[in-house]
């Protein structure tokens, strides 16, 4: 079992970057969803519904760099810093809305937990549910693990310790649960209406877990994966 990719999302629900390698700490990969888009009612903007957050159709057109503060690029190549009024102007004209931009305070901006992981061999099952590939890319988790075989090894993971590379250790704590966005268009990605009714049918909703970090440290792509 090894790492396969690695991926950032330095502005929650927006695109983010696809890494060679990152530190992990106790809330995450460094700098993952840090910042979010936030409405003049102050909810941040996801792809659904809830007490802290609202759905803003048009986020996945976005995309975020990391930096100290980072950068927000919209449609046609323009670039902004998130603490630039003329980020949230520009990116309001986007949405069609007010926003402005807001680094993560007391609560976290994950949605579940600080870390996502999905399996090769998960993706694998879908595929064979769907009778085509599925993108790694819709489910936007911070590491997609090679790993053998077609199923959801994962669920299997819950509570005990996996160790990534020579000191990252993680504990998968619960599977994620999946909301409309993994159907949605993102990127080169195109929309598709399948794959949360799949999900809801064949396996309560969920794919992927999200874990806690035991122990911190650097993980790279290729790293060797390993479970207590």
């Amino acid at each position: 079992m090894k790492v396969a990719e690695i991926r950032r999302y330095p502005i929650k629900s927006l695109l983010g970057e696809v890494l060679p390698a990152v530190a992990v700490g106790s809330r995450g990969l460094d700098g993952d969803r840090l910042w979010a888009v936030r409405d003049a009612e102050g909810k941040f903007g996801s792809g659904k519904n809830t007490r802290r957050f609202r759905r803003m159709d048009g986020l996945l057109h976005l995309r975020a760099y990391a930096g100290e503060v980072p950068e927000v690029e919209v449609p046609g190549g323009a670039r902004f810093r998130a603490d630039d009024p003329a980020a949230g102007a520009a990116v309001s004209a986007c949405l069609g809305r007010e926003v402005t931009f807001a680094r993560e305070d007391a609560i976290p901006h994950h949605d579940e937990g600080p870390v996502s992981v999905i399996t090769t061999a998960a993706l694998r099952r879908l595929a064979e549910l769907t009778g085509g590939a599925v993108e790694p890319a819709r489910f936007r988790a911070n590491l997609l693990l090679d790993v053998p075989g077609t199923g959801f090894p994962e669920d299997d993971w819950l509570s005990r310790p996996l160790r990534a590379g020579r000191s990252v250790i993680l504990r998968p704590q619960r599977r994620l649960t999946r909301c409309v966005m993994i159907d949605m268009a993102q990127g080169d990605l195109p929309a598709r209406d399948d794959l949360l009714k799949l999900l809801a049918g064949e396996h309560e909703l969920t794919f992927g877990v999200w874990a806690t970090v035991l122990h911190p440290g650097t993980v790279a792509v290729g790293d060797e994966c390993t479970l207590a």
